[in-house]
């Protein structure tokens, strides 16, 4: 009986360290990387529904644009915006168009070294170079949509 009850002590104790201690990837990603540590993001790329037209225009661009994308895995905006990105990605199916993932640590101190000079500030920012220069970027959360907002930036 006490055996039962200081685990169920220890149990309860130990709990916010689980419910924190949730995995943080650092440093150059991948989707797959992204998507096998966290597989409920795929749940939230599939279940986003892209502007087909939209989807028709970032398919037909002709010249090269890289995406270097910014962002915390436990952040919700970046599980949210990412995961509709990645959909975006899967349906434009465009070769031109590459990214590149970067994912940084919640510690804002620890941050640095991930981030420096690129001025970020907030996650996830999606930063669009065309010609290898900075484009447009989008911070947080897209104005219109992912895929809206990727255009715009595309086409100005």
């Amino acid at each position: 009986m006490k055996t039962a009850i200081l685990v169920l002590l220890i149990s309860i104790l130990m709990m916010p360290f689980f419910i924190l201690g949730e995995t943080e990837l650092v440093g150059q990603l991948n989707k797959e990387a992204i998507l096998q540590s966290f597989p409920e993001w795929q749940e939230v790329a599939a279940s986003y529904d892209p502007n087909p037209e939209i989807i028709e225009k970032l398919h037909a661009i002709t010249e090269e644009i890289k995406i270097e994308i910014v962002l915390g895995t436990w952040c919700p905006d970046s599980k949210e915006h990412v995961s509709a990105f990645f959909k975006v990605m899967e349906l434009v199916d465009n070769p031109l168009i590459s990214t590149i993932y970067i994912g940084i640590p919640r510690n804002k101190e620890a941050r640095q070294q991930y981030i420096q000079g690129k001025n970020i500030m907030k996650v996830p920012t999606f930063i669009v170079y065309f010609h290898n220069e900075e484009k447009g970027r989008i911070i947080e959360t897209p104005t219109n949509s992912v895929e809206k907002d990727l255009l715009d930036i595309i086409i100005r």
